[in-house]
């Protein structure tokens, strides 16, 4: 990623999406403006985007079905804005995988934070340094996380994609097989303690990796709750 990020920023409303984009401007970050989905699809096409500042409620192709675009066709991190009346679309926007939100109105203070947080998450110099690869790979219940592609790979050897934020998470649960993680650990385990006041996903990551690697995502016998305590990976690990 380069010095200044490269944000996309996708409102159709001007007296939003242009304040914002020069206060953004101002501190750093490169912005290019889209006022709907479809433009936002064109844009994604051609440039390099490090991050998308996504409106939920828009004409025509609304933010959440965009989300889930970007989120089945790249690991680009996504930013909800969102009204205090959107809370359904919030946490379906959350389940699909974006990686934040910020409810209407806002500080542009505050969203800056969120985004220079999700941005040390998902770059090269957060969330994906925190791990360097020390071992080949570590297997579990008929998986194989490798560490050095950083993919999750079944046992036809059919590469899974991870995230970021997922691979990160699966990781710490591998380096700690059979152990309670709470969801405090976990945020200092796959993310970096500094981000934990802008994490508001540990629970959303949990269960888009359970639908990846459990047979059976609402009865998982992987990734395991445990209740007043947070999580466990209950498989046998083995580092190849």
């Amino acid at each position: 990623m380069a010095d200044e990020p490269h944000i996309l920023l996708v409102d159709d409303e001007r007296d939003i999406r242009d304040p914002l984009a020069s206060y953004l401007g101002k501190n750093g970050i490169r912005v290019t403006k889209a006022d709907s989905a479809a433009a936002a699809r064109e844009i994604l096409a051609v440039h390099a985007i490090d991050l998308v500042l996504l409106d939920i409620m828009m004409p025509g192709e609304d933010g959440i079905s965009l989300a889930g675009f970007i989120r089945a066709t790249s690991a680009t991190p996504v930013i909800l804005l969102t009204a205090k009346a959107e809370e359904l679309d919030r946490v379906l926007g959350l389940e699909i995988g974006a990686d934040d939100y910020v409810t209407k109105p806002f500080s542009p203070r505050e969203l800056l934070a969120r985004i220079k947080a999700v941005l040390r998450r998902t770059s090269g110099g957060g969330a994906a340094a925190v791990h360097a690869p020390d071992a080949a790979g570590y297997a579990f219940g008929g998986w194989v996380l490798r560490t050095g592609e950083r993919e999750l790979v079944d046992a036809e050897g059919v590469a899974v994609p991870l995230s970021t934020g997922e691979y990160n998470l699966l990781h710490a649960f591998v380096t700690h097989p059979r152990r309670v993680l709470t969801r405090d650990q976990l945020l200092d385990l796959s993310q970096g303690r500094e981000l934990a006041a802008f994490e508001r996903s540990i629970d959303n990551h949990i269960s888009r990796l359970r639908r990846k690697v459990e047979a059976d995502a609402a009865d998982p016998t992987l990734i395991k709750t445990v209740w007043g305590g947070g999580y466990m990976l209950a498989a046998e690990v083995r580092r190849i």
